[in-house]
């Protein structure tokens, strides 16, 4: 898990980036930049992603001994690896997608998203896997992959395929016309505190 935290600050950062990007490009009216930056973070973090997913397939019997010398946690290591490597992999794109959401105004959905995603699949077929069918620990990782982290990939990547970015464009900028258009009453009250 140490492991994974580690690379998945990567993916933070682009998430971050990402869903102001968006937000900026859409705000300003420009769709097609939008759409432009999406790709473009989707591609580099995947290849991020994908170089260390191989980078732990290479290293599966090594990189444990960071952490440890015990040999019976190095075997069990050594078997979660391909977890490991699923998660990050899958945690390579799935945050990217979540701050294009973000930053394109769905966080309603993101959240939905999330929730019927890890609780609703994820962690009912985690517990189902590891403890009904005495997977384990892989089962509960394999469960929550499966059907929370690969699930929600899945229908960002889905939902983020099918936007129409000049659409959320001018949705956008409608958005910020109607808070950054001042109130009359407001100018009259500024300009009466100037004159005093």
């Amino acid at each position: 898990m140490t492991v994974n935290g580690w690379e998945m600050m990567i993916p933070l950062a682009f998430f971050a980036g990402t869903g102001v990007r968006v937000a900026n490009e859409l705000g300003a009216g420009n769709g097609k930049a939008a759409q432009f930056s999406t790709i473009v973070s989707v591609i580099q973090s995947s290849v991020i992603g994908i170089f260390f997913c191989a980078l732990i397939m290479i290293l599966h019997d090594k990189y444990a001994y960071l952490f440890t010398s015990s040999t019976e946690v190095l075997e069990e290591v050594d078997k979660l690896t391909v977890l490991l490597a699923a998660t990050i992999l899958l945690n390579s794109v799935q945050p990217i997608l979540s701050g294009v959401a973000v930053g394109s105004g769905w966080q309603a959905w993101v959240a939905y998203i999330n929730l019927g995603c890890y609780y609703a699949v994820g962690l009912p077929l985690g517990l189902l896997m590891g403890l009904v069918f005495d997977f384990g620990v892989m089962g509960i990782w394999g469960g929550m992959i499966l059907g929370g982290t690969a699930i929600q990939t899945v229908i960002l990547a889905i939902i983020t395929a099918r936007c129409d970015w000049e659409a959320e464009a001018k949705k956008a900028s409608v958005r910020v016309n109607k808070w950054s258009t001042p109130n009359p009453q407001d100018e009259e009250e500024d300009q009466s505190e100037v004159q005093q």
